[in-house]
């Protein structure tokens, strides 16, 4: 890895949208076959085989598809129309390039995203609610986008779920949502080494109610 190349504390260390533009923009060629690889990244298909097993109804929208590693595992799952939104162009079009998504587009989920309310049947995250990149408040826009009843499963890193406000949030919505429930996850496989070998995440599963 050159020193220009991004790596996950770079990723850790974002603060603003605008940074997470700029990482991403920079990593998108080579995330797969760089980090994800090299880090034996099996969230993706962690988060998604827990959705799965939940029975969700399409269409899903893939919150932060980055480079569509969440779409690929649910194309060989069988389940969609899978839409994809994400911070980053860059990382859209190698998402692209996988054929498996129904549309791609530009949003922040900081903001609003350019997606009617209830629009969606499903939602699923992995990678992106965590801090400096999607924090807890973004939660609102998650259930303004999924239908009443909709399955969603978001990604949380252990580390951040007190220390950046994910468990608090959550308590704040138990009137909102429903079947709220953990399941822990080894964030990469054992292949992985250094520090991050054994971080570990939560597979957030709930539905709107």
């Amino acid at each position: 890895m050159s020193d220009e190349e991004p790596d996950l504390d770079a990723a850790y260390g974002l603060k603003t949208p605008d940074d997470s533009k700029r990482l991403y923009a920079a990593w998108a060629k080579t995330y797969d076959a760089g980090f994800a690889a090299r880090m034996d990244y099996c969230l993706p298909e962690r988060v998604v085989k827990a959705f799965v097993g939940c029975c969700p109804q399409g269409p899903v929208l893939d919150i932060g598809a980055g480079t569509g590693l969440v779409g690929a595992h649910m194309a060989a799952a069988g389940l969609g129309p899978v839409d994809g939104v994400d911070i980053c162009q860059e990382m859209l079009d190698v998402a692209a390039e996988r054929g498996v998504y129904r549309l791609l587009f530009l949003g922040d989920m900081t903001g609003r995203l350019d997606v009617v309310d209830g629009a969606y049947g499903a939602v699923i995250s992995s990678g992106t609610f965590t801090t400096g990149h999607v924090g807890p408040e973004a939660l609102d826009e998650v259930l303004r986008v999924a239908a009443t009843g909709a399955q969603i499963a978001i990604s949380v890193s252990k580390a951040h779920w007190n220390a950046a406000g994910f468990a608090a949030k959550f308590a704040e919505l138990a009137g909102q949502i429903a079947d709220l429930k953990l399941k822990t996850v080894r964030i990469y496989g054992d292949k992985t080494e250094g520090a991050h070998a054994l971080d570990e995440g939560y597979v957030v599963l709930f539905r709107k109610g």
